[in-house]
């Protein structure tokens, strides 16, 4: 065993205006057992300038061309240490005590791998006193990831999981960039427990121009890669999680139609409709049934913060110091 608990997996690519901000949410965490990895995709920008200046405070991993996101978050994984990665994209933050309810949520439940909870911003990063600290976290526990009865809002940001486990599926797809996130749990499906955090928010999402989520066409390509490999027998639980693999598309089909014809696009909006109807109607019969019976109680942890005031000071205090650097 390494003592490393967390392996915070930074990616990112032409990234200069944000990535400082992420590294030093990573390093800023007031948690011992931990280490920054970070792995710049051939950036044309100074995104690799800007990184050396963290000096041997991070493992920076430079790439020699660019390999695409999901192939550097891998080659990030490949050199982690840690019991869990944390994954974090180069325009990304993570809040001051992300490792602090990750670590309790750990020790409670050893779960697969979790969700954390992220905010979205656009422009200036929210600021964040000692004053914000929570004092409790509120969680809910599932025997594995399609027992899961909420929807909920993921990120490569958000997603906490055990070493392991991710390698035990052979990490993220090279093959698929847009729906990565739901390739990969779909993989990980029934491997285990795992957690969906409902508060604190541990993850502020920045929202800018170049978001891959604002390319609408791409993702709904996605979904036919998923329905592709799950056709082919890709993904595990075969024929006996059929039924709760197709409710899981079914909500993914139709959240991408809605944004689809949203957007304008009607074709394909309409042929997502046509291809996973069923599955729609199945996901909407699963929702239904939770409302009826009632959704899998929260739980809640208490959280000791006679700390907490110092854990954020440092924080702060540590950016600030980088950035004279």
């Amino acid at each position: 065993m390494s003592g490393v608990q967390f392996s915070i997996v930074v990616a990112c690519y032409n990234q200069e205006a944000f990535v400082r901000q992420a590294v030093e949410s990573a390093l800023g965490q007031q948690f011992p057992n931990k280490e920054v990895i970070v792995v710049d995709d051939c950036s044309r920008d100074r995104t690799a300038d800007v990184l050396r200046t963290f000096g041997d405070s991070i493992h920076l991993a430079v790439l020699p061309k660019n390999v695409g996101a999901v192939a550097a978050r891998n080659h990030g994984a490949a050199l982690a240490t840690g019991e869990y990665l944390v994954f974090l994209d180069g325009d990304d933050v993570l809040m001051p005590w992300a490792l602090e309810v990750y670590s309790r949520l750990i020790a409670a439940r050893h779960p697969r791998f979790l969700f954390g909870r992220c905010v979205l911003f656009r422009g200036e990063l929210p600021k964040r006193t000692p004053d914000d600290a929570p004092s409790e976290v509120q969680f809910v526990e599932y025997s594995h990831f399609f027992a899961k009865d909420r929807p909920c809002v993921f990120n490569t940001s958000t997603f906490v999981i055990e070493r392991s486990a991710f390698w035990s599926v052979a990490g993220w797809s090279p093959e698929i960039f847009y729906q990565d996130i739901q390739d990969l749990v779909t993989k990980l499906g029934v491997s285990g427990n795992i957690i969906l955090l409902l508060g604190p928010d541990t993850v502020w999402y920045r929202m800018h121009s170049t978001n891959a989520v604002t390319k609408v066409l791409p993702f709904v390509d996605g979904i036919y890669v998923l329905l592709g490999k799950a056709r082919a027998g890709a993904y595990p639980g075969g024929n006996e999680c059929w039924l709760e693999r197709s409710a899981w598309f079914g909500g993914l089909i139709f959240y991408w139609m809605k944004t689809s014809l949203r957007a304008g696009h009607y074709g394909p909006g309409f042929r997502l409709l046509v291809t996973g109807w069923w599955m729609i109607l199945l996901a909407i019969v699963r929702r239904g049934r939770a409302w009826l019976t009632g959704r899998k109680p929260a739980e809640t942890i208490s959280l000791e913060h006679d700390h907490a005031p110092e854990v954020l000071q440092g924080t702060y205090q540590t950016a600030r110091k980088i950035e004279r650097t």
